[in-house]
Formats: C-alpha cells, structure tokens, sequence
C-alpha cells in the first residue's frame, strides 16, 4: 500500500470541488489559491463520464499532483472500482454518505488512514461518533445540501442545521481528528451570504470549508486564518505560561492548562 499523503487534507481551510470529467479544469482549480483541490466522481460527474473521469483522476495523481478523490459512494456500481483504483495512489479520499462505521472500515482496509468521511445524511449525524471513530478516518466533513434535503430544511439556515454542525465538532474532538470541514455555501452572487456562513464556521469551531466556486477561496481562506490579534494574544500567552505548569496570571488573565492548549492551537494553524 502507497503511503498516504494526508497532512494538506487534514489541514486545509479551502477545498475546492472540480469535476472529475473535467481534466483540463483540475490545474486552474489548484492556481485558485485552494489549499486542497477535491477532483469529485461523484455528484459532478453523469454516470457515462464516470470511468473517464477516473482514468483522468489517475494519470493527474500519477503525475505527481495533489489532490483529495471524492468516490462515487458504497453500494454504487462504481465505488469498489474507484477505491481499488486509489489505493496505490496515496491521495486522500472523500467518502460521501458516511454513516456506517462498519463500510468505512471496508474502505479503510483498501486505503488505509486517508479518509475523509462526508456525512450527509441523518444516519450520519446520529451515529456520528461512531463514524469519527472509524479506522481510517482522519476528518469529518458536512454534507448540508444533502443532509438539508433529508431533513426537510433550508441549506443555508444556520438554525435548522445548529446541532448537525455542533455534532461534528465535538464527534472530531472526542476521537482525537482534525477539526472538521463546514459544507458548501450555494449562493455564489451573495458575498455577504458566504461572509456570514464563514462567521458560523468559524465560531462553531470548524477548520475548513468546501468551496464550489474558485471566488469563494480567497474569502475562506482568510475568514478561517488565525487574525493578527489572535496570533499576539497566543504569543503573549505563550511567553507568560508557567515554566513549572500550574496556574499563572497575566495582564489579568488567568494562563492554566486549557488556555495554553488553545494558544498552540492557535499558532500551528498559521503555516497554512
């Protein structure tokens, strides 16, 4: 088995979709800006472009490129193929539907520790923690058009999808993941649309966001980059934590464990 190559998927703020049947798109995708590209098999591709859009998946992979796959999903007449196809590849690979920690470990015994599972459906969201834990599993991500649809809810309200957004969070904390990646924003014409959706991203406690439009990158990117003001805050923390642990205080503020925490937190996500 090729060695995965997970840490820029693990990390990445800005993922930007690109169809996998659309090869000469995949490199303008990457000058985007995005910090990983996901060629998708599945949603954006007709079931008659399917084995092309993977053929050219591969000879992009196989030339050195980076890139997350999202599969067609379990049970379709294309998934074992694909996944088959990926497993000497290395690159990361977006499952959708994920709500079976059983068909993930399947999929884990192919690939290895390269997956992002993509929940979507209420299944999903209820056995969430069991789909966190899964071997292979490296980074949840939201499927909220899909999951909206089921639930009978409007995409873009931050209400109707509150607890399914909160449920990641803490899911990806308690098995010791990455933080996980906020669904798409489908108005592209509405800046402020998407400045908002980033505000409850980011307050909610997500590290990254699917992306649909390259004009979306750029405002993903810095919306879920640390502010200067967080860095020197995590600094000052930092310098003024105790040498033997403990409690300490500075410019009034009380520095223990849990703050020194969020401080390094902090500071590890500027390399991006």
């Amino acid at each position: 088995m090729t060695t995965p190559r997970v840490e820029p998927a693990v990390v990445a703020r800005s993922l930007l979709f690109v169809p996998g049947d659309r090869p000469e798109r995949f490199g303008k995708a990457v000058a985007t800006g995005a910090n990983v590209v996901i060629i998708d098999l599945e949603d954006a591709v007709p079931p008659d472009a399917k084995r092309s859009a993977l053929e050219h998946t591969l000879q992009w992979l196989g030339a050195g490129h980076e890139a997350i796959v999202r599969v067609n999903g379990v049970g379709t007449v294309w998934h074992d193929a694909e996944i088959e196809a990926l497993a000497a590849t290395g690159a990361p690979v977006m499952v959708p539907k994920a709500h079976s920690a059983d068909e993930l470990c399947a999929v884990h015994a192919v690939l290895g520790e390269r997956i992002i599972a993509l929940v979507e459906t209420a299944r999903g969201i209820r056995d969430v923690d069991a789909v966190a834990s899964a071997p292979g599993v490296v980074r949840l991500a939201l499927g909220n058009v899909d999951l909206s649809a089921e639930l009978g809810v409007d995409p873009a309200s931050h209400a109707a999808l509150a607890y399914a957004r909160g449920r990641l969070v803490v899911a990806s904390a308690a098995a010791g993941i990455a933080a996980p990646i906020d669904g798409v924003t489908t108005a592209l014409d509405l800046p402020e649309v998407l400045t908002a959706d980033l505000a409850v991203t980011r307050a909610l406690g997500f590290g990254g966001k699917l992306c649909i439009h390259p004009r979306q990158v750029d405002a993903v990117n810095v919306a879920l980059a640390p502010s200067d003001a967080e860095i020197a805050w995590a600094r000052r923390i930092l310098a003024a934590a105790p040498s033997a642990g403990g409690v300490g205080v500075s410019a009034g503020l009380m520095i223990d464990a849990p703050v020194i925490a969020r401080a390094k937190a902090l500071l590890g996500r500027v390399r991006l």
